[in-house]
């Protein structure tokens, strides 16, 4: 028997019948990914394997260098099919990791290999790969239909034009390209080198002389209203922790006036005017009806001297382990007394404070929309089968796993669709243990419900994507 095969992961018959009859069918709504738009508005068509499954995974390049690769092998300067093989070396000492199972479940759901990767196996999967990459249906759009995509939210800057997603829009395609806007430059007001010409950018692109803290919120607002008439109904921000230090307006005016001077901003400083980025984006996100994502609790460029050879998302973050509960309530709290609380979903890097997260979305749910916040799929270095039978536990303890919107890729690679059924097989495990134990109810109406809901319904209800290009399923035609 091949290593993946149709009951892996599923170990009851009520999992495996849930999965293959009611999870397995449903269309992907990656709502949060790094995915290059560039590449889906060009079709890219990718060389080899290297460049559609290696480049840029930092997943993968931390495993390679615990294991002892060099650098050049990684990032470096060696040639593709080299460090493909050096990738291939590393694999079977990453058991138990779980970039065991993502590997051969993407080799399997990508190019139907089935063979273990290994330094033996490596030069006939390769080639093996590219008789695939060759043929006309291994293009990105080919990839995304592959996987039955419904929806791609990629991570933008508010200066970028959407070029690519205007392109990408005038194609015939099922699959729908759209934006989100993350802020996040506009936080580094302490790097006097970038922040000026950032926000000289920034008023570029809305059209608008920024010179005082009117004018850059009136240039976000330009640049919000230009995302939303491109389809965007998410902002996204990735924060070490939670700000929440509210400062008078007149003073945050004058910390933005000194960073434009590019004169010195103390951390208290920056962390005023990042406590009012946030704050004013959230009140624009609610405006408009959009979600607001908070992602949480990393420990970023923890290796500073690689991180300075090589660049931010190299492979050295790590979890943090920040307070975050009162600053994450104060924040939320306040856009809630200013009747400005956007839809959000709070994303948890530190399974110490799962519990934490789950109990805080509880704290703000106004019965205006089911699941108006949410706890987010287990992220980053959780998103793998403890992390997210973590989440889905505190989540189910705390809150309502019925109305979660499930999971995202947060990948940078076409080849990470298979996350989805990865998820999925795991959700469907959990909750099929759960019903030969006694646990949950044999319904099938009920557990039906519930499947296509995690797995698909809730985010497209949830997030109410312009013009969709499928509505949702509904539970009689499973």
């Amino acid at each position: 028997m091949p290593f993946i095969h149709d009951t892996f992961l599923l170990q009851t018959d009520t999992a495996q019948r849930l999965y293959h009859e009611v999870a397995k069918p449903l269309p992907v709504i990656d709502y949060h990914c790094h995915l290059p738009p560039g590449d889906l508005a060009e079709d890219r068509r990718f060389s080899d394997l290297h460049a559609i499954w290696l480049e840029g995974d930092h997943y993968k390049w931390r495993a390679m260098r615990a294991n002892g690769v060099a650098e050049r092998f990684c990032t470096g300067d060696a040639d593709p099919y080299d460090k493909f093989l050096a990738w291939a070396e590393t694999v079977p000492y990453t058991l138990r990791n779980p970039l065991y199972h993502w590997t051969h479940l993407e080799l399997k759901r990508t190019f139907d290999i089935d063979t273990l990767l290994s330094k033996e196996t490596a030069p006939a999967i390769w080639e093996a790969a590219q008789a695939h990459l060759d043929t006309p249906d291994f293009t990105t759009r080919g990839i995304a239909r592959r996987f039955n995509v419904e929806v791609i939210c990629t991570t933008d800057d508010p200066v970028d034009d959407l070029a690519a997603h205007r392109r990408f829009a005038e194609s015939s395609e099922s699959t729908r390209l759209l934006p989100a806007f993350r802020p996040d430059a506009l936080l580094r007001i302490q790097d006097s080198s970038f922040f000026q010409s950032y926000v000289e950018q920034l008023g570029r692109a809305a059209d608008i002389d920024i010179g005082s803290l009117t004018d850059l919120e009136a240039a976000l607002r330009a640049r919000h209203d230009y995302f939303h008439a491109h389809g965007c109904r998410l902002s996204d921000h990735g924060l070490n922790q939670a700000f929440a230090h509210f400062a008078d307006r007149s003073v945050v005016d004058r910390i933005f006036t000194k960073g434009l001077a590019t004169q010195d901003v103390s951390q208290e400083e920056a962390d005023a005017f990042a406590t009012h980025i946030l704050w004013y984006t959230g009140t624009l996100d609610a405006e408009k009806g959009w979600v607001k994502q908070l992602h949480l609790g990393a420990l970023r460029q923890v290796n500073t001297r690689m991180t300075e050879q090589l660049g931010p998302d190299t492979g050295f973050d790590s979890i943090g382990d920040a307070p975050q509960a009162t600053a994450l309530a104060r924040f939320m709290d306040r856009l809630e007394r200013d009747e400005a609380l956007p839809k959000m979903i709070l994303y948890n890097l530190n399974p110490a404070d799962n519990y934490m997260f789950a109990a805080m979305i509880g704290n703000f749910q106004d019965g205006s929309v089911p699941g108006k916040i949410q706890f987010g799929s287990g992220w980053w270095f959780l998103d793998q089968r403890e992390g997210m039978t973590w989440q889905l536990n505190a989540l189910s303890n705390l809150g309502l796993l019925s109305r979660f919107v499930g999971m995202l890729t947060d990948s940078r690679s076409f080849m990470s669709y298979p996350r989805h059924e990865y998820f999925r097989r795991l959700f469907c495990d959990l909750i099929g243990t759960d019903v030969e134990r006694g646990e949950l109810p044999d319904d099938d109406a009920l557990l039906t419900r519930l499947v296509r809901d995690v797995c698909h319904d809730n985010a497209a209800r949830y997030f109410d994507f312009p013009n969709p290009t499928a509505t949702p399923h509904s539970t009689e035609n499973a």
